[in-house]
């Protein structure tokens, strides 16, 4: 069985930083989808992609997934650095204009 492991990003509709610091575990699914014949909905007969395991380190994920046998990818954060902005600077005298 495969999982991947990673920080979960923020989403748009956040500010602050819940739930970020964690790491996931999200299981990959075996079978293919089928259409079901009655509704025509997708279904699947793997279960796995619908649980979630949350950690509060890269390593306890690591040796959890060790543990069980599971292969797993271990995905890092990008990170970004924001440059400090001031909002005088857009009225400085000597600013290079573009």
């Amino acid at each position: 069985m495969r999982v991947t492991i990673y920080q979960p990003s923020k989403t748009a509709m956040q500010s602050g930083s819940r739930r970020t610091k964690q790491w996931r575990m999200a299981f990959e699914s075996d079978g293919a989808p089928f259409i079901e014949p009655l509704m025509g909905w997708v279904g699947s007969r793997d279960t796995t992609p619908q649980v979630d395991l949350y950690f509060d380190s890269e390593a306890q994920a690591c040796e959890y997934a060790t543990r069980k046998g599971y292969e797993f990818t271990v995905v890092k954060k990008k990170t970004h650095v924001i440059a400090p902005k001031s909002y005088a600077d857009n009225f400085r005298t000597d600013r290079v204009k573009t």
